[in-house]
């Protein structure tokens, strides 16, 4: 049994459409960031970073993950699903996860700051994320050419993209003419599992979330 600690965030998506779609049995436990629950000593002992989520694997005595890329190749290893066996496949698409890693995450949550939350409304700062954002999606969209998944068959890489690049609009960035990207993102959402997860640990909509986030831009 895993034990999921996490709120309704991307990152937080990430590891509920995850288990979702491998079937695997969770527990919700939801992590209130605008109380700061993510700051106190028993989730720090979880992830001394204090951030979500993170999962606790009961059937292997207990064993904390933080970070959500690493908790899904754990998860992916644990189930057998989602992540190739051979060495080239799964060096596929543990670089398009860390291509969401290292980019579309960073990227987006930045333009959602400058473009949302900020008093003060920086333009530079805003074209400077959006347009960087804008320039990983055409990454994205040609990746997608052709393909209905990033690599051969449907993996992590999808799940952590597309729980960022679905909420486009509230970061400001067009997907207008990205055929490919806005067919990937509309395949997606129609799996029972992805829709399921994005409901973890509640279904929010964009003023929640804008009040979550403008919390945590304040601390």
């Amino acid at each position: 049994m895993i034990d999921l600690y996490t709120a309704s965030t991307p990152n937080g998506w990430k590891i509920s459409v995850m288990l979702e779609e491998i079937r695997m049995p969770y527990t919700v436990i939801p992590v209130d960031l605008g109380k700061l629950e993510q700051k106190q000593p028993a989730f720090l002992a979880i992830n001394p970073n204090g951030r979500i989520p993170a999962i606790v694997d009961r059937s292997n005595g207990d064993f904390a993950v933080f970070e959500s890329g690493a908790i899904m190749i754990y998860l992916a290893k644990k189930s057998g699903k989602l992540l190739p066996r051979d060495d080239k496949g799964e060096s596929q698409v543990i670089q398009w996860l860390m291509f969401q890693m290292g980019g579309i995450g960073p990227m987006m949550g930045q333009a959602n700051v400058f473009y949302r939350y900020f008093p003060e409304k920086i333009q530079p700062a805003i074209d400077r994320y959006q347009n960087e954002g804008r320039r990983l999606f055409e990454v994205l969209n040609g990746r997608l050419a052709g393909r209905a998944y990033l690599c051969d068959e449907l993996s992590i890489a999808d799940i952590a993209n597309w729980c960022w690049v679905r909420i486009h609009k509230w970061s400001g960035i067009s997907v207008d003419g990205l055929d490919h990207l806005q067919a990937w993102i509309d395949r997606l959402a129609a799996r029972p599992a992805f829709q399921r997860g994005i409901a973890v640990p509640v279904s929010i909509d964009y003023e929640q979330i804008r009040q979550t986030a403008q919390t945590m831009v304040q601390r």
